[in-house]
């Protein structure tokens, strides 16, 4: 029945900085950009080279979500990679905090946390 992720949807605080690090840090292509002027409101279509997307949107007064590592509901986003090192070399180069490696207890593999300009969590999960 269910394949994949088609997408997630993520609302940010400010559209620019955002559009920014998913965009200029985390490399992903865009595929369409929209503003929608009744809402005043921008929707962002990034794909990862899957072909898997993230959605970006912009509203005025979203309020702000708490984002607490164990509350309940969505707890991150995992980007699978080739070489943790490499990335998290990467990030930290273009001034965003990256957590210590870690190795995985069930599956030995590594992985490490990182935020977007929002505050959600994002991992880098090595394959």
């Amino acid at each position: 029945m269910l394949k994949s992720f088609h997408h997630v949807a993520i609302i940010c605080s400010n559209y620019e900085v955002s559009k920014h690090f998913y965009t200029s840090i985390l490399g992903l292509k865009v595929i369409a950009e929209n503003y929608r002027e009744k809402r005043n409101s921008y929707k962002l279509d990034l794909s990862l080279p899957n072909g898997e997307q993230i959605e970006l949107f912009s509203f005025e007064n979203a309020p702000p979500r708490p984002s607490f590592p164990e509350a309940q509901g969505l707890r991150h986003l995992a980007f699978a990679v080739d070489s943790i090192e490499i990335v998290s070399k990467y990030l930290q180069d273009a001034g965003i905090d990256v957590e210590p490696i870690r190795v995985d207890e069930y599956t030995q593999r590594k992985f490490t946390f990182f935020s977007d300009p929002d505050g959600l969590p994002l991992e880098l999960y090595e394959q």
